[in-house]
Formats: structure tokens, C-alpha cells, sequence
């Protein structure tokens, strides 16, 4: 069931999402050659509790999921997609690293995801992540109030598709607010003018995930996701609000 937020919930939510904005900023930048997964999974978890919230992820256990996930933070590297517990790897020139975070500020979850090149990555893999973050950012123009969930999927995969990339198979965005994963399901592909209208008060996670390759994925004993043939892969995510004016991005 879709729940709708007033606006004093969004204005609640807009804090949390400020909240987490400065958290991905200061471990992002914290994410480069020799530094391992767990380190930035421990400062990430110390910023989100020292801003006055809690880890969203830590202890949650979604649909499919083997046992309750036991980080702040996934740290999916390369040909990992999503959903990575962080270990003690250290990062390498030439990884690419998806960064996903989630607090929870007030009874409200926020959610969102970065790519962060580390050192020097290939042409292909810089031209993957300019193309994720910007399929991200027409995903979020789509969003207006009056268009339909198809129109956002429809902007995502078109740009991404004529990028020669793939998308993510069977990963999608979501709802959020009370409960980190709400109704409805936000694709990464889609018809324009099909699906659920957005109305004021919907607020959803749109998280484009792309491949170089094919995008079929496997899914790996931690519950991460990876790619079928080992290709690449990219991740992006805002948490945004529909609103009268247009989407209203707050992470």
C-alpha cells in the first residue's frame, strides 16, 4: 500500500536527508587507495550517530535476504552491485566502489547512493559512472507531479541504453518514509504514461543501477548482487519527494 507523506512529514524527512548528505560527502571523500571497507563502514556509522540519528541498514533484513544485513553501510565493489557487507579490502586504483547509505531521523528512513572512482579507473568505467549519475538526475526531472512511474523508468533507461550500457536486472527503487522499503516499486525502465500517476505527498528512492555488460545478475552468498559476466557496474540513488512545485530532492 502507497502512503503518502504531509508536508510536515517531507519537512522532517528534509532534515534527515541533510543529515545524510553530509554523511556520504565525508566518507566519499575518505574512500580512496588503501583504505579498506570496514573503515569507511565504522566512520560512517560513527557520522550518522554523532548527527543524532541511527544507521537505517544496520540490523534490517529485507525481502529475500538471508539474515539481518550487519553494517551501516553496503560497499559493493566493481562487478558488485548492491548490498555488499563491508570486509576489510582495501580499495585499489581502478575500483569502482557503490557507496549505499540509510539513517533513520525522527521515525522517517532516508536513502540514498554514490559511485566513487578510486585512483585512476578505465575511460569505460568513468563513462559508466557520468552516465549512471546523469540517468539519476533525469529520472528525478520525470518525476512530476501528474507524470507516472513509467515516465521516470522511461528517462532512466532510454539515456542509459543509448549510452550502450545496460540496467540492472530485478533491482529496483522504492518507497520510503516509516519503513526503509515501502510500496510502490520504482523500475529502472519503463513506458511513458503507464504505471502509477505522482501525486503530491509520494516520496520514493530512485536508484538507476547500470552495467557494462548485459546487466543479468547473480545473486552472491552475502546477498550482494553481481553480474552475471563480471562486467562493471555502477549505482546511484536520491531519496526525493513529489510536491505541487516538482520533485523535491532530500539527500
Amino acid at each position: 500500500m502507497v502512503t503518502l507523506k504531509t508536508k510536515e512529514e517531507i519537512a522532517i524527512m528534509s532534515v534527515g536527508g541533510k543529515m545524510l548528505a553530509d554523511v556520504i560527502r565525508k566518507v566519499s571523500d575518505e574512500a580512496r587507495e588503501g583504505v579498506s571497507l570496514k573503515a569507511l563502514d565504522t566512520l560512517a556509522e560513527k557520522l550518522i550517530r554523532q548527527a543524532g540519528a541511527v544507521p537505517a541498514f544496520l540490523g534490517y533484513r529485507p525481502h529475500g535476504a538471508g539474515k539481518p544485513y550487519p553494517a551501516t553501510i553496503c560497499a559493493s565493489v566493481n562487478d558488485i552491485i548492491v548490498h555488499a557487507v563491508p570486509t576489510q579490502y582495501k580499495l585499489r586504483s581502478g575500483d569502482v566502489l557503490k557507496l549505499d547509505f540509510g539513517l533513520r531521523h525522527e521515525g522517517f528512513c532516508l536513502d540514498a547512493a554514490v559511485t566513487v572512482a578510486i585512483g585512476k579507473v578505465s575511460a569505460e568505467a568513468t563513462r559508466l559512472i557520468e552516465t549512471t549519475k546523469k540517468a539519476l538526475l533525469l529520472g528525478i526531472k520525470a518525476a512530476q507531479p501528474g507524470n507516472h512511474l513509467g515516465d521516470i523508468g522511461a528517462a532512466i533507461a532510454t539515456y542509459v541504453r543509448g549510452k550502450k550500457f545496460g540496467i540492472a536486472e530485478g533491482l529496483t527503487g522504492h518507497g520510503i518514509g516509516h519503513e526503509l522499503h515501502e510500496d510502490p516499486s520504482v523500475y529502472n525502465f519503463g513506458k511513458t504514461g503507464a504505471g502509477m500517476e505522482l501525486v503530491p505527498g509520494l516520496v520514493i528512492a530512485i536508484e538507476p543501477m547500470t552495467t557494462v555488460g548485459s546487466g543479468k545478475l547473480v545473486q552472491l552468498p552475502d546477498d550482494s548482487y553481481a553480474t552475471a559476466d563480471s562486467s562493471l557496474s555502477a549505482h546511484f540513488e536520491h531519496t526525493i519527494a513529489i510536491t505541487e512545485k516538482g520533485p523535491m530532492i532530500l539527500t
